[in-house]
């Protein structure tokens, strides 16, 4: 019995030295998150890119293009608000181009509508052209050779 004691001992001190050094590691990487903060200083743009989604890049990039300096006075005050907590949640494009327009900026986006067609995704104006043909095509062929004056 007092073999299996010093079996349960050597584990347990084992146990304890991977725990130590599991703390020691957790604290060397706490320190150097807290160096890196002060040297870290970040524009409120690279703040909001940071939180940004799915396309939510796309719009604040067309934002900046088309009303540039409305956009600067928006992407400060979601920076202040990113950085006080107050907004946590990740901004997608909709979101984004959704507080644009609330604010009164009708930031312009590039859209496509797709459809499918034969198990692939067809453009919506891909679509309505080949509709449109067959139609005229259809409209040729069926055209009568009968003069009515």
């Amino acid at each position: 019995m007092s073999e299996e004691d010093k079996e349960l001992e050597l584990l347990k001190a084992k146990r304890l030295l991977e725990m130590q050094k599991n703390v020691s590691q957790q604290q060397k990487q706490e320190e150097l998150k807290a160096t890196k903060k002060p040297q870290e200083i970040l524009s409120p743009r690279d703040i909001l890119v940071k939180q940004l989604g799915y396309r939510g890049l796309e719009v604040l990039q067309n934002a900046e293009s088309q009303f540039p300096k409305e956009t600067v006075l928006v992407v400060t005050k979601l920076a202040e608000l990113i950085q006080s907590g107050e907004v946590t949640e990740t901004i997608d494009g909709g979101k984004l181009l959704a507080l644009f327009r609330a604010v009164g900026i009708r930031v312009r986006v590039q859209t496509t509508i797709n459809v499918e067609q034969d198990g692939k995704l067809v453009s919506w104006s891909e679509k309505l052209r080949e509709s449109t043909k067959l139609k005229s095509d259809e409209d040729l062929t069926s055209g009568s050779t009968e003069d009515t004056f």
